[in-house]
C-alpha cells in the first residue's frame, strides 16, 4: 500500500512539473516528504499506542480478578476501569478515522491538513490523558488491594482470638458442670429437701432454704444446715480454681429490731457472714476466694406477697464461679 501511495504522488509531481512554476513544486515536494514523514511518525506512534493499550488492557483484566475479590467500594473502580478502556478503544478508532484523513491530506489540501494536524494534535493529548488516568486509577486499586490484605491479616488475628475466647469460655463451663456434678453427689442426701443445685451463665448456684439454716431472725446456723455446708466446704477445698460468693436474701417483710440485728440489711449480712466461716472452718479454703454479701430483700425469687412466695426468697445462696485467668491474659493482650 505504501509503494501505490508513493507512485501515486510520483504521478501527481509529474503532472504538477508540466503545470506549475519549479518554486512552487519544490514547495509541493516538501510538503509531501513533510507529509510522509508526519505519517510514519504515525504509524509508529500509533504500533507504540496500540501495544500500550495491549499491555493496558491486560492490566486491566487483572485489576479486574483483583477487584472482584473488593468490597463495594472497589466496584465502582472496577466500573471505571472499563469505562476507560471502552473510550479508550472508541479513542482509537478515532484514531483510525484520522489516518484514513491523513492519506487524503496527502492528496495537497492544505486546509485538511491542518485541520486534521489539529484534531490529531487533540487526539493524541486525550491519550495521553486517558493513560495517566488509567496509572492514576492503578496506583488506586493496588493501595486498596493492600488494605485489604491487611485487613485480611487483622480479621485472621481476631479470629484466632475468638477461638481462642470460645474454647477458654467451653473449659469454664466444662468446670462449672463438673462442679456441679461433684456437688450433687457430696449433697445428694439434701438436694430437694431445702437446697437446690443450679448451673446457668456458667456458674453454678447452690441456694439454701432459711428452714435448713436457720431458725426464723436468728444467724446462728443449725446443726442441719452446718453438715450440708460441710460438704460443700469439702468440694471447694478440693478445686481451688473455684471463687465463691456468698449471698443472704430475705423477704419483703420489715424487721425493726432494737438489738444487734435492726433491719433486713443487718439480717442478711450476718447470714452470709456466718455461712461464710463455717466454710472457711470447715476445710482448708483460702480466704481471698470467698466474698460475703446481704441484698436484704431486693432480689427475691418470687415477688408474690404470699406465704409461700415470701419462704422461697429466704434463703443463703453459694454462687461457684470458675477463675477466668486464662480469659482475662487473653483480653488483656488485646
Amino acid at each position: 500500500m505504501m509503494k501505490t501511495k508513493t507512485i501515486a504522488c510520483f504521478l501527481g509531481l509529474a503532472l504538477l512539473i508540466s503545470c506549475v512554476p519549479e518554486r512552487k513544486l519544490e514547495e509541493t515536494k516538501t510538503k509531501l516528504t513533510t507529509c510522509e514523514t508526519n505519517l510514519a511518525d504515525l504509524k509508529k506512534s500509533s504500533m507504540e499506542n496500540e501495544a500500550k493499550l495491549a499491555q493496558l488492557t491486560e492490566q486491566a483484566t487483572n485489576n479486574e480478578k483483583v477487584i472482584r475479590a473488593l468490597k463495594m467500594d472497589t466496584t465502582h473502580n472496577g466500573s471505571s476501569l472499563r469505562n476507560l478502556v471502552s473510550k479508550y478503544d472508541k479513542l482509537d478508532q478515532l484514531n483510525g478515522q484520522l489516518m484514513d484523513r491523513l492519506n487524503k491530506l496527502m492528496s495537497g489540501a492544505e486546509k485538511d491538513n491542518a485541520k486534521l494536524s489539529g484534531e490529531l494534535q487533540m487526539t493524541t493529548e486525550q491519550l495521553l490523558k486517558k493513560q495517566d488516568e488509567l496509572k492514576q486509577l492503578e496506583v488506586a486499586l493496588n493501595k486498596q488491594k493492600a488494605d485489604l490484605d491487611n485487613l485480611n491479616v487483622e480479621l485472621k488475628k481476631r479470629e484466632a482470638r475468638v477461638n481462642e475466647l470460645q474454647d477458654i469460655l467451653k473449659k469454664k463451663d466444662q468446670a462449672a458442670a463438673d462442679l456441679r456434678k461433684k456437688l450433687s453427689d457430696a449433697l445428694v442426701g439434701f438436694e430437694n429437701k431445702g437446697l437446690t443445685i443450679t448451673q446457668r451463665n456458667g456458674k453454678v448456684y447452690v441456694s439454701l432454704d432459711e428452714s435448713l439454716l436457720f431458725a426464723s431472725g436468728k444467724t446462728n446456723v443449725e446443726a442441719k444446715g452446718v453438715e450440708a455446708l460441710k460438704n460443700v466446704a469439702n468440694v471447694l477445698e478440693q478445686n481451688p480454681d473455684i471463687n465463691v460468693m456468698v449471698e443472704g436474701h430475705t423477704d419483703d417483710v420489715a424487721m425493726k429490731g432494737s438489738g444487734e440485728i435492726k433491719d433486713n440489711w443487718d439480717l442478711s449480712v450476718m447470714r452470709a457472714t456466718s455461712v461464710t466461716k463455717i466454710l472457711l472452718n470447715s476445710a482448708k479454703i483460702e480466704p481471698e476466694r470467698i466474698i460475703s454479701a446481704g441484698r436484704g430483700e431486693f432480689v427475691p425469687l418470687d415477688k408474690g406477697k404470699t406465704p409461700e412466695a415470701r419462704k422461697k426468697n429466704r434463703r443463703t445462696e453459694i454462687i461457684l464461679t470458675p477463675k477466668l485467668d486464662e480469659l482475662l491474659k487473653v483480653l488483656e493482650s488485646n
